[in-house]
């Protein structure tokens, strides 16, 4: 799926296309800083009916949100240097016991997720929009 985003409340319409594609409890977000992977978040979270305030983990790594579906997970993983560091913050308990985990910055622990399935969003920020793909 293909999505342009020219304004914020574009994030909506979305967040609205994906979620009936969801078959995995994993969502890797990856773009450069300022794409639109928190502000998406927000859009997804408040769409699974969580009445919690969203933010970036980047300091806290990990966020937890209420969902009348589950726990959801929220993960920055920009300042983790390797896999150990992934693994030292209890990534694999997450991944059990969520209904989902959304993984900003993945590429430190994406070859660890082979054979596992997840879908995948990417945002490129063009200046003028962002440009968005879901799989």
């Amino acid at each position: 799926m293909q999505f342009i985003i020219h304004q914020k409340s574009d994030w909506q319409k979305v967040a609205d296309s994906i979620l009936p594609e969801f078959k995995n409890n994993i969502l890797l977000l990856k773009g450069n800083l300022g794409a639109g992977k928190t502000t998406f978040t927000q859009f997804l979270i408040k769409n699974l009916g969580s009445e919690d305030e969203v933010s970036s983990p980047t300091y806290s790594i990990v966020n937890e949100y209420n969902s009348p579906k589950g726990k959801i997970f929220h993960f920055d993983l920009y300042r983790l240097k390797n896999i150990d560091e992934v693994y030292d913050i209890g990534i694999e308990e997450y991944l059990d016991n969520s209904y989902l985990c959304i993984i900003e910055w993945p590429e430190v622990y994406e070859a660890e997720l082979q054979g596992l399935n997840f879908h995948t969003m990417t945002i490129e920020n063009t200046g003028e929009s962002r440009e968005i793909s879901f799989d």
